[in-house]
């Protein structure tokens, strides 16, 4: 399996390149007024509105460094749903076998489990759950 391993604060997280329909650099964001506090606002992508999700919040990471220049483009159902990141690292391949699962605890609902590379730790993140929830 293929994933896109990108940086929020000091941490690593990855998501599946099958999920991911583009990378951005940072674009203006337009704030919806009264919206939920997980969404920063809409961006204007080649002519399609996209919601921009504040993923920090919703994996409940400090902000640290809030310098954010990158957005992922996912496929959510059949929605596109942008998330802000604070770079985007790399694309690795990694194998099933090499993906610890984690216990089922509600509050890892939204994690795929952790891949232990040699020099770091990169937490696997499902989308779906994460954003559907």
């Amino acid at each position: 399996m293929q994933i896109v391993v990108f940086r929020l604060g000091d941490e690593q997280f990855a998501v599946e390149t099958s999920r991911v329909q583009s990378i951005a650099d940072m674009m203006k964001v337009t704030t919806v007024p009264n919206s939920p506090s997980h969404i920063e606002g809409l961006i204007n992508l080649r002519g399609s509105i996209i919601s921009l999700m504040d993923i920090n919040l919703l994996l409940n990471v400090s902000h640290g460094n809030n310098d954010k220049t990158n957005v992922i483009i996912l496929k959510v159902e059949d929605e596109l749903v942008g998330v802000s990141v604070n770079q985007v690292d790399e694309v690795l391949e990694v194998e099933e076998k090499d993906i610890q699962k984690l216990d089922g605890d509600k509050a890892q609902a939204c994690i795929k489990g952790i891949v232990n590379l040699d020099d770091r730790i990169v937490t696997l993140v499902d989308i779906d759950k994460l954003l559907l929830n």
